[in-house]
């Protein structure tokens, strides 16, 4: 009676009924972008209208590099690329950022959220660290653009979207 009931509580003994493994399934937006990258490759990081953001995630090992080609005169974000190592949302969080940062002021895309990034992919929680590292990507790569620029202009006054960058 004993290993019947122990074959019960594991499972073994109901063999009417089998488990079902129900399938995860991407949103049509991650599969989207992941099929169909937008922006994938990069500019010569050495060239004073981009800014590189280069981040990493250990715990699961995603790398994104982001860069931006910003108009010097306009300070508008004409053009950008990435560059990924991950699983399909990373991927695909980093072509979507690159679509939202292009035609905009630096201040502005310093307000993307990673929840916006998440929402529009429908992330599922365990996946939410993907939309993180393309905001922080978006950060840095403002942040290493304004330090070129500063020491192009020899001037170490920050910036008002510096200051909005690490904040």
């Amino acid at each position: 009676m004993l290993r019947l009931a122990s074959k019960k509580l594991l499972g073994q003994v109901s063999p009417a009924r089998p488990a079902q493994i129900l399938p995860r399934f991407y949103h049509e937006n991650v599969i989207d972008h992941f099929n169909n990258p937008r922006n994938v490759g990069s500019f010569d990081k050495s060239d004073p209208a981009v800014g590189t953001g280069l981040v990493g995630a250990p715990a699961c090992g995603d790398v994104m590099k982001l860069q931006i080609r910003v108009d010097e005169k306009t300070g508008e974000i004409v053009d950008a690329r990435f560059k990924t190592f991950g699983c399909g949302s990373a991927i695909a969080s980093s072509s979507v950022a690159t679509e939202w940062v292009k035609g905009k002021q630096m201040e502005e895309v310093l307000t993307i959220k990673n929840t916006e990034i998440a929402k529009h992919l429908s992330l599922p929680p365990v996946k939410l660290h993907c939309s993180m590292l393309a905001e922080d990507a978006i950060k840095a790569a403002v942040k290493d653009y304004q330090t070129k620029r500063e020491k192009l202009n020899g001037s170490s006054d920050a910036t008002s979207a510096e200051q909005a960058a690490q904040a």
